[in-house]
Protein backbone atom coordinates (compact mmCIF):
# COMPACT_ATOMS: atom_id res chain seq x y z
CA UNK A 1 0.00 0.00 0.00
CA UNK A 2 2.60 2.68 0.13
CA UNK A 3 3.67 2.71 -3.17
CA UNK A 4 -0.05 3.92 -3.69
CA UNK A 5 -1.45 7.30 -3.22
CA UNK A 6 -5.14 6.46 -1.54
CA UNK A 7 -8.06 8.39 -1.85
CA UNK A 8 -11.27 7.46 -0.42
CA UNK A 9 -14.49 8.61 -2.00
CA UNK A 10 -17.52 8.20 0.32
CA UNK A 11 -20.51 9.71 -1.76
CA UNK A 12 -21.19 9.68 -5.08
CA UNK A 13 -22.88 13.51 -4.90
CA UNK A 14 -20.79 14.68 -8.25
CA UNK A 15 -18.97 11.38 -9.04
CA UNK A 16 -17.56 11.99 -12.54
CA UNK A 17 -19.14 9.18 -14.43
CA UNK A 18 -16.65 9.33 -17.48
CA UNK A 19 -14.44 7.80 -14.86
CA UNK A 20 -15.67 5.91 -12.13
CA UNK A 21 -17.86 3.22 -13.84
CA UNK A 22 -18.47 0.44 -11.60
CA UNK A 23 -21.00 -2.11 -9.96
CA UNK A 24 -23.51 0.82 -8.02
CA UNK A 25 -24.25 -1.99 -6.27
CA UNK A 26 -21.04 -2.66 -4.20
CA UNK A 27 -20.47 -1.92 -0.71
CA UNK A 28 -16.45 -1.67 -1.06
CA UNK A 29 -15.06 -0.89 -4.65
CA UNK A 30 -11.33 0.16 -5.70
CA UNK A 31 -9.93 1.93 -8.93
CA UNK A 32 -5.95 1.27 -9.86
CA UNK A 33 -5.37 4.55 -12.20
CA UNK A 34 -2.66 6.20 -13.18
CA UNK A 35 -2.18 9.30 -12.76
CA UNK A 36 -2.68 10.58 -16.32
CA UNK A 37 -6.29 8.53 -15.50
CA UNK A 38 -5.94 5.26 -17.43
CA UNK A 39 -7.00 2.56 -15.58
CA UNK A 40 -5.15 -0.61 -14.37
CA UNK A 41 -8.14 -2.36 -12.92
CA UNK A 42 -10.65 -2.66 -10.79
CA UNK A 43 -11.50 -4.61 -7.34
CA UNK A 44 -14.63 -5.10 -5.49
CA UNK A 45 -17.49 -7.92 -6.12
CA UNK A 46 -20.54 -8.93 -4.88
CA UNK A 47 -23.12 -11.93 -5.28
CA UNK A 48 -24.90 -12.04 -1.99
CA UNK A 49 -27.40 -9.80 0.34
CA UNK A 50 -26.55 -11.25 3.79
CA UNK A 51 -22.85 -11.67 3.19
CA UNK A 52 -20.55 -8.44 1.47
CA UNK A 53 -17.50 -10.10 1.57
CA UNK A 54 -18.35 -13.74 0.44
CA UNK A 55 -16.34 -13.28 -2.83
CA UNK A 56 -13.67 -10.47 -1.60
CA UNK A 57 -10.58 -11.03 0.30
CA UNK A 58 -7.31 -9.96 1.95
CA UNK A 59 -5.48 -12.52 -0.12
CA UNK A 60 -6.96 -11.36 -3.69
CA UNK A 61 -7.07 -7.78 -2.70
CA UNK A 62 -3.29 -8.02 -2.08
CA UNK A 63 -2.81 -10.21 -5.45
CA UNK A 64 -4.81 -7.41 -6.87
CA UNK A 65 -2.43 -4.62 -5.82
CA UNK A 66 0.82 -6.33 -6.78
CA UNK A 67 -0.57 -7.18 -10.14
CA UNK A 68 -1.76 -3.74 -10.58
CA UNK A 69 1.60 -2.62 -9.39
CA UNK A 70 3.41 -4.65 -12.46
CA UNK A 71 1.15 -3.41 -14.93
CA UNK A 72 2.19 0.21 -13.39
CA UNK A 73 5.62 -0.60 -13.80
CA UNK A 74 5.64 -1.50 -17.92
CA UNK A 75 3.37 1.20 -18.69
CA UNK A 76 3.05 3.13 -20.86
CA UNK A 77 4.41 0.59 -23.28
CA UNK A 78 1.44 -1.59 -22.33
CA UNK A 79 -0.80 1.36 -22.78
CA UNK A 80 -2.46 -0.94 -26.12
CA UNK A 81 -3.55 -4.08 -23.89
CA UNK A 82 -5.02 -1.35 -21.23
CA UNK A 83 -7.64 0.18 -23.53
CA UNK A 84 -10.68 -2.23 -22.85
CA UNK A 85 -10.24 -1.28 -19.56
CA UNK A 86 -10.55 2.65 -19.67
CA UNK A 87 -14.53 4.17 -19.13
CA UNK A 88 -16.89 3.63 -21.66
CA UNK A 89 -19.02 7.05 -23.57
CA UNK A 90 -21.72 7.40 -20.98
CA UNK A 91 -25.01 9.69 -21.04
CA UNK A 92 -24.35 11.47 -18.40
CA UNK A 93 -21.07 12.92 -16.93
CA UNK A 94 -22.54 13.51 -12.80
CA UNK A 95 -25.31 11.55 -10.98
CA UNK A 96 -26.82 15.25 -11.20
CA UNK A 97 -27.68 14.88 -14.96
CA UNK A 98 -30.09 11.76 -14.67
CA UNK A 99 -33.67 13.44 -14.94
CA UNK A 100 -34.85 11.54 -11.71
CA UNK A 101 -31.70 13.07 -9.60
CA UNK A 102 -31.26 16.47 -10.95
CA UNK A 103 -32.10 18.70 -8.19
CA UNK A 104 -32.30 16.32 -5.45
CA UNK A 105 -28.83 16.64 -3.87
CA UNK A 106 -26.12 19.15 -3.25
CA UNK A 107 -22.26 18.56 -4.96
CA UNK A 108 -20.99 18.28 -1.02
CA UNK A 109 -21.97 16.69 2.20
CA UNK A 110 -23.92 18.89 4.48
CA UNK A 111 -21.30 17.98 7.55
CA UNK A 112 -22.64 20.84 9.79
CA UNK A 113 -26.11 19.50 9.41
CA UNK A 114 -28.14 16.29 8.05
CA UNK A 115 -25.08 14.51 6.38
CA UNK A 116 -27.14 11.00 5.84
CA UNK A 117 -29.80 12.87 3.74
CA UNK A 118 -27.64 14.64 1.94
CA UNK A 119 -25.51 11.77 0.70
CA UNK A 120 -26.69 10.32 -2.62
CA UNK A 121 -25.71 6.70 -2.68
CA UNK A 122 -23.98 4.95 -5.07
CA UNK A 123 -27.60 2.74 -5.91
CA UNK A 124 -29.07 5.45 -6.91
CA UNK A 125 -27.42 5.97 -10.02
CA UNK A 126 -28.61 2.62 -11.40
CA UNK A 127 -32.17 3.62 -9.64
CA UNK A 128 -32.16 6.65 -12.24
CA UNK A 129 -30.80 4.85 -15.11
CA UNK A 130 -33.28 2.40 -15.07
CA UNK A 131 -35.98 4.52 -14.25
CA UNK A 132 -34.66 6.66 -17.55
CA UNK A 133 -36.07 4.09 -19.46
CA UNK A 134 -39.44 3.48 -17.20
CA UNK A 135 -40.23 6.69 -17.38
CA UNK A 136 -40.08 7.57 -21.06
CA UNK A 137 -42.40 3.67 -21.30
CA UNK A 138 -39.11 1.89 -23.02
CA UNK A 139 -38.13 -1.90 -22.08
CA UNK A 140 -35.21 -1.97 -19.66
CA UNK A 141 -32.69 -3.53 -21.91
CA UNK A 142 -31.01 -6.72 -20.48
CA UNK A 143 -27.52 -4.67 -19.94
CA UNK A 144 -29.02 -2.62 -17.69
CA UNK A 145 -31.38 -5.22 -15.77
CA UNK A 146 -28.38 -7.30 -15.04
CA UNK A 147 -25.01 -4.85 -14.86
CA UNK A 148 -21.82 -6.44 -13.95
CA UNK A 149 -22.76 -10.57 -14.70
CA UNK A 150 -21.19 -12.90 -11.71
CA UNK A 151 -18.62 -15.12 -14.10
CA UNK A 152 -21.17 -17.81 -13.28
CA UNK A 153 -23.33 -16.14 -15.67
CA UNK A 154 -21.45 -17.98 -17.88
CA UNK A 155 -20.88 -20.97 -15.89
CA UNK A 156 -17.47 -19.99 -13.55
CA UNK A 157 -17.08 -20.11 -10.57
CA UNK A 158 -13.84 -17.92 -9.31
CA UNK A 159 -12.06 -18.74 -5.86
CA UNK A 160 -12.39 -15.51 -4.20
CA UNK A 161 -8.86 -15.71 -2.29
CA UNK A 162 -7.30 -15.51 -5.84
CA UNK A 163 -6.96 -12.60 -8.89
CA UNK A 164 -9.09 -14.93 -10.98
CA UNK A 165 -8.81 -18.54 -10.88
CA UNK A 166 -11.41 -20.94 -11.92
CA UNK A 167 -12.90 -23.04 -8.60
CA UNK A 168 -15.92 -24.70 -10.86
CA UNK A 169 -17.04 -25.14 -14.33
CA UNK A 170 -21.16 -25.82 -14.45
CA UNK A 171 -21.64 -29.04 -16.44
CA UNK A 172 -23.18 -27.70 -19.71
CA UNK A 173 -22.47 -24.31 -19.19
CA UNK A 174 -21.06 -21.66 -21.91
CA UNK A 175 -18.00 -22.29 -20.25
CA UNK A 176 -17.62 -25.84 -20.25
CA UNK A 177 -17.78 -25.89 -24.02
CA UNK A 178 -15.46 -23.71 -24.31
CA UNK A 179 -13.04 -25.74 -22.65
CA UNK A 180 -12.25 -24.19 -18.77
CA UNK A 181 -11.11 -26.41 -16.61
CA UNK A 182 -10.65 -26.15 -12.81
CA UNK A 183 -7.44 -24.24 -11.76
CA UNK A 184 -6.89 -22.56 -14.66
CA UNK A 185 -5.94 -18.56 -14.02
CA UNK A 186 -7.60 -16.19 -16.29
CA UNK A 187 -4.86 -14.08 -17.46
CA UNK A 188 -6.32 -12.13 -20.21
CA UNK A 189 -9.95 -11.98 -21.19
CA UNK A 190 -11.25 -9.98 -24.52
CA UNK A 191 -7.46 -8.87 -24.79
CA UNK A 192 -7.42 -7.17 -21.11
CA UNK A 193 -5.03 -8.19 -18.40
CA UNK A 194 -7.00 -9.20 -15.63
CA UNK A 195 -6.21 -8.49 -11.92
CA UNK A 196 -9.18 -9.53 -10.37
CA UNK A 197 -12.64 -11.09 -10.46
CA UNK A 198 -14.01 -7.44 -11.06
CA UNK A 199 -12.12 -6.98 -14.02
CA UNK A 200 -13.77 -9.95 -15.29
CA UNK A 201 -17.20 -8.57 -14.28
CA UNK A 202 -15.79 -5.53 -16.68
CA UNK A 203 -15.35 -7.39 -19.56
CA UNK A 204 -18.85 -9.24 -19.10
CA UNK A 205 -20.81 -5.85 -18.10
CA UNK A 206 -19.44 -4.48 -21.69
CA UNK A 207 -19.82 -7.45 -23.71
CA UNK A 208 -22.24 -7.55 -26.38
CA UNK A 209 -25.44 -10.80 -26.63
CA UNK A 210 -24.23 -12.77 -28.51
CA UNK A 211 -20.06 -12.02 -27.82
CA UNK A 212 -17.09 -14.39 -28.28
CA UNK A 213 -14.72 -13.34 -25.63
CA UNK A 214 -11.01 -14.59 -26.28
CA UNK A 215 -9.30 -15.81 -23.44
CA UNK A 216 -5.67 -16.66 -22.28
CA UNK A 217 -5.32 -19.17 -19.11
CA UNK A 218 -2.65 -20.27 -17.07
CA UNK A 219 -3.12 -23.78 -16.96
CA UNK A 220 -0.29 -25.74 -14.51
CA UNK A 221 2.49 -23.60 -16.40
CA UNK A 222 1.37 -23.32 -19.91
CA UNK A 223 -0.92 -20.59 -21.50
CA UNK A 224 -3.98 -21.87 -23.18
CA UNK A 225 -5.89 -19.80 -25.65
CA UNK A 226 -9.68 -20.47 -25.58
CA UNK A 227 -12.38 -18.85 -26.96
CA UNK A 228 -16.37 -18.14 -24.23
CA UNK A 229 -18.87 -18.44 -26.53
CA UNK A 230 -22.07 -16.53 -25.21
CA UNK A 231 -25.60 -16.76 -26.29
CA UNK A 232 -27.86 -14.19 -27.27
CA UNK A 233 -29.84 -13.96 -23.74
CA UNK A 234 -26.55 -15.57 -21.78
CA UNK A 235 -27.12 -11.97 -18.90
CA UNK A 236 -30.44 -13.67 -17.89
CA UNK A 237 -28.35 -16.46 -16.36
CA UNK A 238 -27.79 -13.77 -13.28
CA UNK A 239 -29.13 -13.64 -10.24
CA UNK A 240 -30.22 -10.04 -9.41
CA UNK A 241 -32.71 -10.38 -6.29
CA UNK A 242 -29.43 -9.42 -4.09
CA UNK A 243 -29.08 -6.21 -4.93
CA UNK A 244 -29.88 -3.48 -3.52
CA UNK A 245 -31.15 -1.70 -6.89
CA UNK A 246 -33.73 -4.48 -6.99
CA UNK A 247 -35.47 -3.01 -4.53
CA UNK A 248 -36.87 -0.14 -6.78
CA UNK A 249 -37.27 -2.77 -9.73
CA UNK A 250 -39.68 -4.64 -7.02
CA UNK A 251 -42.25 -1.07 -6.52
CA UNK A 252 -42.53 -1.17 -10.71
CA UNK A 253 -43.40 -4.37 -11.34
CA UNK A 254 -44.49 -5.92 -8.49
CA UNK A 255 -45.89 -2.76 -6.30
CA UNK A 256 -43.73 -3.54 -3.52
CA UNK A 257 -44.02 -7.51 -3.36
CA UNK A 258 -41.04 -9.31 -2.00
CA UNK A 259 -40.97 -12.88 -3.82
CA UNK A 260 -39.45 -16.33 -3.76
CA UNK A 261 -39.77 -19.86 -4.80
CA UNK A 262 -41.58 -21.86 -3.15
CA UNK A 263 -39.95 -24.59 -1.34
CA UNK A 264 -40.23 -28.10 -2.17
CA UNK A 265 -42.66 -29.13 0.84
CA UNK A 266 -44.89 -26.05 0.05
CA UNK A 267 -44.96 -27.26 -3.28
CA UNK A 268 -45.60 -30.84 -2.57
CA UNK A 269 -48.87 -29.83 0.38
CA UNK A 270 -50.32 -27.75 -2.78
CA UNK A 271 -49.56 -30.31 -5.10
CA UNK A 272 -47.49 -27.86 -7.86
CA UNK A 273 -44.91 -29.52 -10.22
CA UNK A 274 -41.32 -28.35 -10.37
CA UNK A 275 -41.79 -27.02 -13.76
CA UNK A 276 -44.59 -24.29 -12.51
CA UNK A 277 -44.70 -20.87 -11.77
CA UNK A 278 -45.07 -21.06 -7.70
CA UNK A 279 -43.75 -17.61 -6.53
CA UNK A 280 -44.38 -17.21 -2.30
CA UNK A 281 -44.86 -13.14 -1.11
CA UNK A 282 -42.54 -12.94 1.35
CA UNK A 283 -42.77 -9.35 1.84
CA UNK A 284 -45.72 -7.02 1.17
CA UNK A 285 -44.81 -3.08 0.62
CA UNK A 286 -46.27 -1.19 3.13
CA UNK A 287 -46.17 2.87 2.05
CA UNK A 288 -46.43 4.85 -1.22
CA UNK A 289 -45.61 3.21 -3.94
CA UNK A 290 -44.10 0.10 -2.84
CA UNK A 291 -48.14 -0.58 -0.96
CA UNK A 292 -49.56 -1.05 -4.48
CA UNK A 293 -49.52 -4.42 -4.24
CA UNK A 294 -51.05 -4.27 -0.76
CA UNK A 295 -53.93 -2.39 -1.85
CA UNK A 296 -54.38 -4.36 -4.74
CA UNK A 297 -55.20 -7.02 -2.26
CA UNK A 298 -52.28 -9.49 -2.17
CA UNK A 299 -50.88 -10.77 1.14
CA UNK A 300 -47.76 -12.36 2.54
CA UNK A 301 -47.71 -16.57 1.68
CA UNK A 302 -49.86 -15.97 -0.81
CA UNK A 303 -48.14 -18.22 -4.16
CA UNK A 304 -48.09 -16.94 -7.47
CA UNK A 305 -49.32 -19.40 -9.78
CA UNK A 306 -49.86 -17.61 -13.16
CA UNK A 307 -48.81 -14.04 -13.90
CA UNK A 308 -50.01 -12.40 -17.07
CA UNK A 309 -50.51 -15.95 -18.19
CA UNK A 310 -47.05 -17.13 -17.13
CA UNK A 311 -47.29 -20.19 -15.80
CA UNK A 312 -44.01 -21.76 -16.19
CA UNK A 313 -41.14 -22.14 -13.37
CA UNK A 314 -39.59 -18.52 -13.32
CA UNK A 315 -37.15 -17.07 -9.95
CA UNK A 316 -37.72 -13.64 -9.05
CA UNK A 317 -35.45 -12.21 -11.05
CA UNK A 318 -37.04 -13.82 -14.57
CA UNK A 319 -40.41 -12.33 -13.99
CA UNK A 320 -39.26 -8.95 -13.37
CA UNK A 321 -37.26 -8.62 -16.44
CA UNK A 322 -40.77 -10.32 -18.50
CA UNK A 323 -42.55 -7.73 -16.92
CA UNK A 324 -39.97 -4.67 -17.25
CA UNK A 325 -39.83 -6.10 -20.99
CA UNK A 326 -43.49 -6.21 -21.72
CA UNK A 327 -45.41 -4.37 -19.49
CA UNK A 328 -45.18 -0.54 -19.15
CA UNK A 329 -46.57 1.92 -16.37
CA UNK A 330 -50.13 2.00 -16.15
CA UNK A 331 -51.27 -1.71 -17.37
CA UNK A 332 -52.52 -3.77 -15.08
CA UNK A 333 -52.05 -7.22 -15.40
CA UNK A 334 -53.83 -10.78 -13.99
CA UNK A 335 -52.36 -12.52 -11.66
CA UNK A 336 -53.45 -15.79 -10.06
CA UNK A 337 -52.63 -16.52 -6.52
CA UNK A 338 -52.95 -19.50 -3.85
CA UNK A 339 -54.12 -18.40 -0.66
CA UNK A 340 -54.27 -21.26 1.59
CA UNK A 341 -56.26 -24.01 -0.49
CA UNK A 342 -58.26 -21.22 -1.85
CA UNK A 343 -57.25 -19.48 -5.55
CA UNK A 344 -57.83 -15.58 -5.99
CA UNK A 345 -57.93 -13.52 -8.92
CA UNK A 346 -56.35 -9.88 -8.61
CA UNK A 347 -54.72 -7.40 -10.78
CA UNK A 348 -51.10 -5.77 -10.87
CA UNK A 349 -50.96 -2.18 -11.57
CA UNK A 350 -47.50 -1.37 -13.25
CA UNK A 351 -45.75 1.46 -12.13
Amino acid sequence: MDEFVCVRLVQANALDLTLFQFDYDLTFAVFFINADRTIYGRYGTRSERKDATKDISIESFREALAAALDLHKHYPANKRALAGKQPRPTKFKTPHDFPSLAGKYKPTLDYEGKVVQSCMHCHQMRDAERRFFRDDKKPIPDEVLYPYPMPNAAGLSLDPKEKAKVRKVVPGSAAQKAGFRMGDEILALAGQPIISIADVQWVLNNASEPATLNTQVLRGRKKINVALNLDKDWRRHSDIAWRTTTWDLRRMAAGGLVLEDSTAEERRDAELPDAALALRVKYVGEYGEHAVAKKAGFKKDDILLSVDRQTSHLTESELFRYLLQNKMPGEKISVTVLRGSERINLELPMQ
